[in-house]
């Protein structure tokens, strides 16, 4: 597995896609479910759970994105076009907190969810370039 590419997929070498180690539709669903659960129970998330204020929408949203970005339907891209990632998260304040609030609860989604450790550590490998990559506040 490398990092994404233009369209925001991860490439695979040869093999089944992250989409299919995962377990297809209903695993990454569970996995999003999962992460949305997590991030509004939590009150030390907080400044995370801010940046969605209608969680079914970003359930919907994050689940449609994975489920190309990881190699299976082009979910998002069928809706909305062309994910443009940066573009779209410009609006919400994002700096080191809110990525690392990000990021810790996906790792613990994906713990609780017993993701293949081989698995989830390249897939956070490669989230966690994308979610530094959504920075827009600094310091």
């Amino acid at each position: 597995m490398s990092q994404p590419d233009d369209s925001g997929a991860i490439a695979t070498a040869t093999g089944p896609t992250p989409y299919q180690r995962l377990g297809g539709d209903g695993a990454v669903r569970a996995l999003i479910d999962c992460f949305y659960d997590l991030i509004d129970r939590d009150p030390a998330y907080i400044d995370v759970r801010r940046l969605h204020v209608d969680l079914n929408r970003s359930r919907d949203k994050l689940y449609w994105f994975l489920s190309g970005w990881l190699g299976g339907p082009k979910l998002y891209v069928e809706r909305f076009g062309q994910p443009r990632l940066r573009a779209r998260h410009l609006p919400f304040a994002i700096g080191v907190t809110e990525r690392d609030q990000w990021l810790a609860r996906m790792t613990r989604a994906m713990s609780e969810r017993q993701i293949e450790p081989e698995l989830a550590r390249e897939l956070l490998q490669a989230l966690a370039l994308t979610a530094d990559w959504m920075r827009n506040r600094f310091g």
